[in-house]
């Protein structure tokens, strides 16, 4: 297992972490398996979209700042962040990505964001590798 060790820099954003997450798999030298990557936090999560276009990463942030927005009359939880909490849950905390030849296997257009909702804070993500049983 590795940490990814992130800084974010607003209260919401996404951070395009794909390339961390190979230079960890590269390090480790499997080349068959699947990467785990998971979110220390109860108020950031991990997602896997598009990551052509910086358009969608906005998108997504207004949007969800207007379903779920920073404050609410009736939320309980005292110490302000309860949107947070309620963003990284229908994000989740972790995905889980394929490795075939020694690379992520992702879409054309799909990198894997750490999706901040409680920032700007230092973060980290576990990282753990799999491999495939040789066969």
């Amino acid at each position: 297992m590795e940490i990814v060790r992130l800084r974010t820099g607003r209260r919401a954003e996404m951070l395009d972490i794909t390339d961390r997450l190979q230079s960890v798999l590269e390090r480790s030298g499997v080349r068959e398996g699947v990467l785990v990557a998971q979110s220390l936090h109860t108020t950031a999560g991990l997602t896997i979209n598009e990551n052509a276009n910086p358009d969608v990463r906005h998108d997504l942030l207004a949007k969800l700042e207007r379903l779920v927005p920073h404050e609410e009359p009736f939320y309980r939880h005292g110490e302000g962040n309860s949107d947070s909490h309620l963003k990284t849950s229908f994000f989740g905390p972790s995905v889980t990505v394929i490795v075939s030849e020694g690379r992520l296997v992702l879409g054309r257009w799909q990198g894997v964001y750490f999706c901040e909702f409680d920032g700007p804070r230092e973060r980290q993500v576990a990282v753990q590798l799999l491999a495939a049983a040789a066969g």
